[in-house]
């Protein structure tokens, strides 16, 4: 790794210390980072994932000890180096015994100070060689979800629990990022190298369930015509998402629970049973005691699954969040359709946070899809098209739209389907799907190509591809 790949996050409520210190990084060859106080440090560590920490033991918001900390529970490998005053080294000393890697007495001398900064990053290119741990399992969360504060914290509890073999019940709207959540745990945990293995329980048939999570043998059932391992084998050394856990049938919630305790399952068919080395992970956007209550879902398997419990907060309480996700959107459908749209308006911005979203991520992934699709400028408020309630982009008809194929139904049958409107939701949909190619997108929606041009100038949708 070159040294200018090498980022030193400098924190100081003095501006005068922090520009200093980050212009001997600079003649080093590496890239300083700076902040001011301990919450500007932690949104650097969770979104620039630093080498070495620098921070002086005595800021406004946190001290040095509780900043460390902190930074440790979000990256346990990274070195934090206190700076101090003479009259605080007993507390320093407290630091090291923390897991500081070191401290230094102010006013730093330059040598020396270079001369640990090379030693702290040595030290962290060591622990991540013996460790192996993919440092960006956490980081990637906030990268994927935002830097608000609450993913922030919903990435510490990731980070600690992801450290044992709890099973985990994560709690979140739909589109609100479940599974990103699990993939977040599995990928920072021991089982990181084994499979990840999900399993939508309300997609999946009731008849074929069971068949589904523990297997079949060969002519166990009609159409059993070979053998098939279920997902808690194909789980083995690895962790099992169990999506959508409410609608798993009650007659099989008996059987998942012998599984979970008992860590063995035997296939539909067999006599003998198979030993499993599985971590259960479940997520749910209804409320597991209101299911419990009504006799849906059995408590005892509730209580069994619900080692530690996570909750996402949905995105309409995490503004910052949804300019951040809206950007990231709209820089990848750019490169997606070879477009150059630069960004938002400040009346897009407005209705972007004052919009409640519903459908959260995933709603307003496919809104900024959209948008991009429609300009070749700047997104307005009016390609968003949000700011009627139920209108077009309504998440209502949206999440009916991604339940029809568009790829196996005429234009007129989804029209049928939805609303007059849909004929221009279904439109967009497939110029996305077939990056804004109408021709590929007239035999997605089987209409010929001279009505998808019609269709395009009727909605004023606007496809000139420009070079990047």
């Amino acid at each position: 790794m070159k040294d200018e790949a090498f980022r030193v996050l400098l924190v100081d409520g003095a501006s005068g210390v922090c520009d200093h210190l980050a212009l001997l990084i600079k003649s080093e060859g590496m890239t300083p980072l700076v902040a001011h106080d301990a919450k500007t440090a932690l949104d650097r560590i969770r979104l620039a994932s630093p080498d070495l920490l620098v921070t002086d033991f005595r800021l406004a918001d946190l001290d040095g000890l509780e900043l460390l900390q902190r930074a440790k529970s979000l990256d346990n490998n990274l070195p934090v180096v206190i700076m101090t005053e003479h009259a605080e080294i007993n507390g320093a000393i407290k630091a090291i015994k923390a897991s500081a890697f070191h401290y230094m007495e102010k006013p730093l001398k330059s040598l020396d100070f270079i001369h640990v900064v090379r030693e702290g990053i040595a030290e962290r290119r060591l622990r991540l060689k013996q460790t192996s741990n993919p440092l960006s399992a956490t980081h990637h969360l906030v990268e994927t979800m935002g830097p608000s504060d609450l993913v922030g914290e919903l990435a510490i509890q990731v980070n600690r629990v992801s450290k044992s073999n709890f099973s985990v019940v994560i709690l979140g709207e739909t589109g609100a990022g479940k599974e990103v959540v699990a993939r977040a745990i599995h990928d920072a945990s021991a089982r990181r190298t084994g499979p990840f293995i999900p399993i939508d329980c309300g997609a999946v048939p009731e008849t074929m369930f069971e068949a589904e999570l523990f297997g079949h043998e060969k002519g166990a059932f009609t159409g059993a015509i070979n053998h098939k391992r279920g997902k808690f084998e194909l789980a083995h050394g690895g962790t099992l998402f169990l999506d959508e856990m409410l609608n798993m049938p009650f007659s099989s919630q008996t059987k998942v629970l012998r599984a979970v305790q008992e860590r063995v399952v035997c296939r539909i068919g067999a006599t003998r049973p198979i030993q499993i080395d599985v971590r259960i992970l479940t997520a749910s956007n209804q409320d597991f005691k209101a299911a419990i209550a009504k006799g849906r879902f059995r408590e005892d398997l509730f209580y069994r699954l619900n080692e530690f419990a996570i909750s996402i907060p949905p995105l309409r309480q995490r503004g910052e969040d949804i300019v951040y996700l809206a950007s990231r959107f709209l820089d990848q459908t750019n490169k997606e359709l070879n477009k150059m749209v630069r960004g938002f308006s400040e009346s897009a911005i407005h209705a972007l946070t004052a919009h409640p979203w519903p459908g959260n991520v995933r709603q307003l992934r496919s809104t900024i899809r959209r948008a991009v699709l429609l300009t070749d400028d700047q997104i307005t408020e009016h390609e968003l098209d949000i700011t009627q309630g139920e209108n077009a982009s309504s998440p209502r008809l949206t999440r009916h739209l991604e339940e029809i194929p568009t790829d196996r139904f005429s234009l007129k049958e989804i029209v049928a389907q939805c609303t007059d409107v849909a004929e221009r939701e279904a439109i967009v949909e497939a110029l996305l799907r077939n990056l804004g190619n109408k021709a590929k997108a007239a035999r997605t929606l089987k209409i010929d190509y001279k009505t998808m041009q019609t269709k395009v100038k009727k909605y004023g949708l606007n496809l000139e591809k420009k070079a990047l």
